[in-house]
């Protein structure tokens, strides 16, 4: 077998450990190890001597376990056997991962049984390369990303299985919701698997969900999921009217504000208040009232116009005056039978109620006071009507 003065790494950067495959070395030969990465020689599944990063010329004094087994000569040249083995340190990462089955469990939010999978990457380094080797490599020549996929498969499904279907119990989570939650349940799974790594000289750096596989050829499912989505839509409707409606409110309110201010911004720049405004409106009422003889309601109207003061009250109350005596001037004199009282109607020559003939006045014969009600004695006199 060949024997070697230059030994070095000769892998890719996805290998986790490579074997020399020279097994013969001379003593004096240059051992180069680069940064990240160490050399440890085996002897039949034992450790021997460890190396870290730089170069290192193989001598008796830097392998005292070799040099204890093999008994070598201090300064000799003689040759050695035992295997070689490069541990690489630096983190490999999108090492891809996937769940082998369906997990089956009961949806928390609402009790409907439900089949998901889960597939996603992680990234790992060597934390203890004695033990990788120990545990896990062998005899092997190489241990690759796939190798130790392979290798953890049956924990990494079980845990990632059961955290999974626990975790989603535990926190309620929707199957629906279930995309918003990843990062809380990848945390979950790393750190249950974070041990089981490291009993075999691995660090789980990274675990990430990068996708949960929903039961989208499951009709039942399908259906379960269209009344969700409907039902929401629904919610989320009436939720955007709401503020619509709120909104509309609110600006309204705040129209009516700015029209009030307006209005008595106005009225500050005339000269006038509101309760004058208001008697402005009453007394234009007033004057053109046609039933301005009702004279309970023209005494509300004055009442209202007495709160206006100065010389513009007075000129409201010139103007309804006016309009309350020519509305008054103008109405016809109501006409009563002198002998039995009934109102006559305009223009009757005899009392449709007695048939008395109908005098030209309506006033008493006695005091000649006015009639202007179907009384039967003159009220300033007390002479009978008609006589």
């Amino acid at each position: 077998m060949s024997i070697v003065d230059i030994i070095k790494y000769e892998g890719d950067n996805k290998t986790f450990v490579w074997k020399h495959p020279v097994q013969n070395f001379n003593m004096g030969s240059k051992l180069i190890v680069r940064e990240s990465q160490e050399a440890i020689f085996m002897l039949n599944g034992e450790l021997l001597d460890v190396f870290g990063a730089g170069q290192h010329i193989l001598e008796t004094q830097n392998l005292p376990v070799a040099r204890s087994i093999f008994k070598l000569a201090t300064g000799g040249q003689e040759a050695f056997q035992a295997e070689l083995y490069f541990i690489n340190l630096t983190e490999q990462m999108a090492i891809r991962w996937g769940t082998d089955s369906k997990i089956s469990y009961l949806d928390p939010v609402y009790d409907f049984p439900l089949e998901i999978g889960a597939c996603g990457e992680m990234s790992v380094s060597v934390s203890n390369s004695s033990k990788l080797l120990v545990k896990i490599v062998g005899t092997e020549k190489t241990f690759e990303q796939e190798q130790l996929v392979v290798y953890f498969r049956s924990f990494l499904m079980n845990r990632i299985k059961s955290v999974l279907a626990q975790e989603i119990r535990k926190e309620v989570i929707s199957i629906f919701e279930i995309d918003m939650h990843l990062d809380e349940l990848s945390s979950a799974i790393r750190n249950k698997l974070e041990d089981d790594f490291l009993a075999y000289g691995v660090r789980l750096n990274s675990f990430l969900i990068m996708t949960v596989v929903k039961p989208d050829e499951d009709r039942n499912y399908l259906r379960f999921k269209d009344l969700y989505f409907r039902q929401k839509n629904d919610v989320m409707e009436a939720e955007l009217q709401q503020k619509l409606t709120i909104i509309e409110q609110k600006t309204k309110a705040q129209s009516t504000v700015i029209e009030a201010e307006a209005i008595a911004k106005k009225r500050e720049l005339e000269g006038y208040s509101y309760q004058q405004e208001k008697g402005f409106e009453v007394a234009k009422e007033v004057a053109g009232n046609e039933a301005v003889g009702q004279f309970a309601n023209i005494g509300v109207g004055l009442g209202m116009i007495s709160g206006v003061g100065g010389e513009i009250g007075r000129s409201v109350s010139t103007a309804a005056g006016q309009a309350i005596q020519s509305a008054t001037e103008t109405m016809p004199a109501k006409r009563f039978c002198e002998k039995c009282g009934h109102e006559l109607s305009a223009g009757a020559a005899f009392c449709e109620k007695c048939g008395a003939k109908v005098r030209s006045s309506d006033c008493c014969s006695s005091c000649g006071h006015v009639f202007i009600n179907d009384a039967n004695f003159c009220p300033q006199c007390g002479t009978k009507r008609g006589e």
